[in-house]
């Protein structure tokens, strides 16, 4: 039986507008329907790794894949990349870099920490609207995951 609750994207955005370009995008595509949007990089740690505010979640249900954006409030984008690929329990969740960041030492420090794919956002709505439609798609129609062993059987 599929969880309902499973959370498919994790979106980190701090951007108002581009946060709604994204879920309208992702809605419009019927993608949406398990997002969870963070506003800030510490928030977003704390929801990867369920700590603070997301302690009751359970870290065996990672999302699908995280949009993250690179310019973040707290703690930035390329912490929480750093952070994600360190860990065992998460370095295998795909992350894309969604940010208008087009600067040489931003992309290839991502890469360098391990990120799946890096997109420069669009400022045109239609491509942007697109962009997340691809990404979403592929992400999480078409990709083939690795299976995750738990130690603990349910």
């Amino acid at each position: 039986m599929m969880n309902h609750e499973a959370v498919r994207i994790l979106l980190v955005e701090d951007n108002p507008n581009d946060l709604e370009l994204a879920i309208h995008a992702l809605t419009k595509h019927n993608l949406a329907n398990h997002i969870e949007v963070v506003r800030d990089g510490a928030e977003a740690l704390d929801y990867i790794f369920a700590t603070g505010a997301y302690s009751y979640r359970d870290m065996n249900h990672s999302p699908k894949v995280i949009l993250l954006d690179l310019k973040l409030p707290k703690v930035d984008g390329l912490e929480v990349l750093r952070r994600i690929k360190a860990d065992p329990r998460t370095r295998s969740i795909p992350v894309v870099v969604l940010t208008s960041s087009r600067e040489e030492r931003d992309i290839v420090e991502s890469y360098r920490l391990g990120v799946n794919s890096y997109i420069t956002k669009p400022v045109d709505f239609e491509q942007f609207t697109e962009a997340v439609r691809q990404l979403g798609m592929y992400w999480l129609l078409l990709n083939e995951p690795p299976q995750i062993r738990n130690k603990h059987t349910d």
